[in-house]
């Protein structure tokens, strides 16, 4: 998971280690967290999104069988249709990082973080580089986000 951090959001494993240990609030609260999701190519992520939709519809299915299969997650969608209905509503500022984490709490801490690389991953095979990249970073950022909140959660439920 911080490998894929690093390389997706170019950040150093040190400061991602740092944020990890961090509540949302107060990661959210940093200047390099607003630095960090404001230096996001929304233009591209929404002039992409038809793409986007038609990766995460091939690949979010396999993706969801792995979930129940390997990590042994009972709450798994049926279908991509959500994730791609909340990314387009979130990219028309009309879905929110707090959303995105009520989502997600149930999905225990292990499984969460062992998903991240697979997930960040079934964008490996968009052909245009920087469309990939962008929507990696993207995904990568959002699950940034679950992984502080969840951690910090986890930390208050101990």
């Amino acid at each position: 998971m911080l490998q894929t951090f690093h390389d997706r959001l170019d950040v150093s494993e040190t400061q991602l280690e740092h944020w990890l240990t961090l509540s949302l609030d107060e990661f959210l609260a940093l200047p390099e967290s607003q630095t960090l999701l404001s230096s996001l190519d929304v233009e591209l992520l929404k002039e992409t999104l038809p793409t986007a939709g038609q990766t995460l519809a091939k690949q979010l299915p396999p993706f969801y069988a792995w979930l129940k299969n390997e990590l042994k997650l009972k709450r798994v969608p049926d279908s991509p249709d959500h994730t791609i209905k909340w990314t387009i509503g979130f990219l028309n500022n009309q879905e929110s990082l707090q959303r995105l984490v009520e989502l997600h709490r149930p999905v225990p801490l292990p499984a969460l973080e062992a998903s991240i690389p697979r997930l960040v991953g079934t964008f490996d095979a968009v052909e245009e580089d920087r469309v990939r990249q962008e929507w990696q970073k993207a995904i990568s950022a959002l699950c940034l986000v679950l992984a502080i909140a969840a951690r910090s959660e986890n930390r208050e439920a101990s």
